[in-house]
């Protein structure tokens, strides 16, 4: 997927990224294992684009947004009830009757997060920064992504400064779990 640019480009590449996983999962027979493979990639991708977006996106949006706090808290909930989707599909493999069901569920939660970011959170963010500042955090997003943590972590902090003190460390023990378990990974 074509990342960089500002950081508006750089979330809208991960979301159409995350719609190819979906896709790429749904094209796989059902209790495949390719299709947990496939869960694993876009558990991984969700989680770091949630701790990129929690870390720079909406505290800027608080900051240069009017209404951003309400906006930013809204855009918290919806990453929560995606975390926690993705931690009860973390362990099924792709033959248990649940993990069909959490599948959809999360593709609901997550089309319905990435349409109300791009319709309505994007434009006014776009609206009330200049082009630097949306450059400057596309690169802060970027870089975030680099060390963020790779599995949910439902009870970690989600606002600054204690999320961006741990994602980094948290990233980093998902790597060695990742490594130690044959989890494949994209760095």
């Amino acid at each position: 997927m074509d990342h960089g640019g500002n950081v508006i480009a750089e979330l809208e590449a991960d979301h159409r990224e995350v719609e190819q996983i979906f896709q790429q999962i749904e094209a796989q027979p059902v209790g495949d294992r390719r299709r947990r493979e496939l869960a694993d990639e876009l558990t991984r991708e969700l989680v770091r684009h949630s701790v990129a977006e929690e870390m720079h996106l909406y505290p800027a949006v608080r900051e240069y947004v009017e209404d951003g706090a309400m906006l930013a808290d809204k855009e918290l909930a919806d990453h929560a009830k995606v975390e926690r989707v993705l931690k009860d599909l973390e362990d099924l493999s792709a033959d248990d009757p649940r993990f069909n069901d959490l599948v959809a569920k999360l593709r609901l939660e997550v089309a319905s997060h990435v349409r109300d970011e791009e319709s309505r959170l994007f434009p006014k963010l776009a609206a009330s920064c200049t082009p630097q500042k949306l450059d400057e955090l596309g690169e802060f997003v970027r870089r975030s992504k680099e060390t963020a943590p790779t599995r949910p972590h439902p009870s970690m902090p989600t606002k600054p400064p204690v999320a961006k003190l741990l994602a980094p460390g948290v990233g980093m023990v998902d790597r060695i779990r990742d490594a130690l378990s044959g989890r494949r990974g994209e760095e």
